[in-house]
């Protein structure tokens, strides 16, 4: 069944809003994510790719284009969105094709995956910024979300449950003030 993609839902006369984002295996930019005031909920999947509802075998065979990816529900009045693509830019390397740590294949692309024109233009915005500080070519994919399919329940909220699970992101990146 394909998941529907809402922009936004109610929490306790709040909106939240959403977005996706890839940075490799998704077990680690989760974990970092859901560390972080203002994300308020957290989910690994599988984005962008033409195959409905794949399994993670189909995603690793790169047979599929999916990126592993992220959905991130926040509260815009704690994080802004400009701060959420800041923070993955910490943990990736902007400038790597389909490769970050020891992870290698288009599975594990860099992305932003937004939901309406105006964050597109916001993502291109910060890209074209962060250009400047990069002699390669910054290849993060800025598009609109055409789909995202929840990975399987053994890769939810992976590291919690496994601890000394690899995991390529450095978690000393997010600073004090920043974590929940």
């Amino acid at each position: 069944m394909e998941r529907k993609m809402y922009a936004r839902y109610r929490k306790m006369d709040e909106i939240m809003k959403k977005i996706v984002v890839a940075g490799g295996c998704f077990w680690g930019v989760e974990e970092y994510y859901r560390r972080v005031k203002g994300i308020e909920k957290t989910k690994v999947g599988y984005a962008q790719g033409n195959v409905v509802n794949p399994n993670y075998e189909q995603v690793k065979s790169q047979s599929t284009n999916h990126a592993e990816a992220v959905e991130l529900w926040y509260d815009e009045n704690v994080i802004s969105f400009e701060k959420i693509i800041e923070l993955l830019f910490r943990i990736i390397d902007p400038t790597s094709l389909n490769h970050q740590g020891e992870d290698h294949g288009t599975q594990y692309r860099t992305g932003i995956y937004v939901f309406d024109e105006q964050e597109l233009r916001q993502a291109q915005a910060y890209i074209a910024e962060r250009q400047k500080e990069y002699d390669q070519k910054i290849c993060v994919e800025t598009e609109m979300l055409t789909c995202f399919y929840d990975a399987e329940d053994y890769h939810q909220k992976y590291l919690v449950k496994n601890p000394a699970g690899y995991c390529h992101v450095d978690f000393s990146q997010l600073k004090k003030e920043e974590c929940k």
